[in-house]
């Protein structure tokens, strides 16, 4: 019972983390800015950045059932 929140957590983050990585990869091979009006190196590594924790929480929420 407890590890359906554990589930839909790891889940979420998992899909939003991957989402954004190949959103952003993406737009960098397009070359087109990740952001409007932010240094392009900046946004990208930002982005990259969410998008690597979120991927790792999801991992690890997964992992803890």
């Amino acid at each position: 019972m407890e590890s359906a929140p554990a589930i839909f957590a790891g889940l979420v983050f998992a899909l939003f983390g991957g989402a954004l990585l190949a959103w952003t990869g993406v737009r960098l091979r397009r070359g087109e800015p990740v952001a409007h009006g932010v240094s392009r190196v900046a946004s990208a590594t930002l982005a990259s950045l969410a998008g690597t924790v979120a991927l790792a929480l999801g991992v690890y929420c997964l992992t803890r059932l």
